[in-house]
């Protein structure tokens, strides 16, 4: 089947850029509200440290490495593991540590997707990347 645009095909190593940047935005405005809200993170148990008041510092921190990391494009595929590790703890754990993972399951699937995708086609234009 032809394309309707086909000269729109040569920005296609912007796409991985613009999934970069976009998961990106989200981790900062999670590392925000882990900030916001390690005092009710400070009282949450968690299954094998007990309780923690260091815990939402430390997330936000985490979130904002990977947020970095993925903004910049330094690092891609290792920030996109991390991410999709964070990702997958929300969706098991959301639940119940609801302070920690702001957004929705739905988000947190999408997000998964996203950087699995990171992983596989790297971090597209604009990047400190650069493919061996």
């Amino acid at each position: 089947m032809l394309n309707t645009f086909p000269h729109l095909l040569v920005l296609g190593f912007f796409a991985p850029m613009l999934l970069r940047v976009a998961v990106a935005c989200l981790f900062f405005c999670a590392a925000y509200a882990a900030h916001k809200n390690r005092a009710a993170v400070a009282r949450l148990r968690f299954p094998v440290i007990g309780t923690a008041s260091w815990a939402g510092n430390f997330t936000a921190l985490v979130y904002a490495v990977i947020g970095l990391m993925l903004f910049f494009g330094g690092y891609t595929q290792i920030a996109a593991i991390a991410g999709a590790v964070a990702a997958f703890k929300a969706i098991v754990l959301g639940k119940n540590f609801d302070a920690l993972f702001p957004y929705s399951r739905s988000t947190y699937v999408f997000v998964l997707i996203i950087c699995l995708s990171l992983i596989i086609s790297g971090a597209g234009a604009l990047a400190l990347d650069l493919p061996l």
